[in-house]
């Protein structure tokens, strides 16, 4: 599925989940890898990147995107697939900051600590483990 895009934004479109760059990388991180039947691969330029859906303990999902038009035409082509609901754009004002599409809960504020992301976003207690490890000073 492709959708219309402004003027000179490059085309969007919906790919299977297993084409995903980054399908390996939630597979072995996420509590329960069975979400990723129902993800799909967001596809910008050459470039397929997964969204995964909310279920079982992953409460919320985003994607960021440096151009408001892509951030737009990917909520566009999430709308209505399951494990996606209250999809939403938040627009950054910031130029070095990157525009996003949410859905599901709202996500934790940037200040709670990774754990609890982590769980909010469904990863494992072992890849949590692991990033607590690796990213701890």
């Amino acid at each position: 599925m492709t959708t219309p895009t402004c003027l000179g934004t490059p085309p969007i479109t919906l790919r299977p989940a297993r084409e995903a760059y980054d399908y390996d990388y939630y597979r072995v991180r996420l509590a329960d890898p069975g979400l990723l039947d129902t993800a799909a691969a967001v596809r910008i330029f050459r470039a397929p990147l997964l969204a995964v859906p909310v279920g079982g303990l992953r409460r919320g999902g985003f994607m960021s995107f440096d151009m408001l038009a892509l951030a737009v035409a990917a909520r566009f082509l999430l709308a209505g697939r399951p494990g996606f609901p209250d999809l939403r754009v938040r627009w950054s004002p910031y130029r070095d900051t990157c525009h996003t599409v949410e859905w599901g809960a709202p996500s934790p504020e940037w200040w709670v600590d990774d754990a609890t992301t982590g769980r909010f976003y469904g990863y494992s207690e072992a890849a949590i483990s692991r990033h607590l490890r690796a990213y701890s000073p």
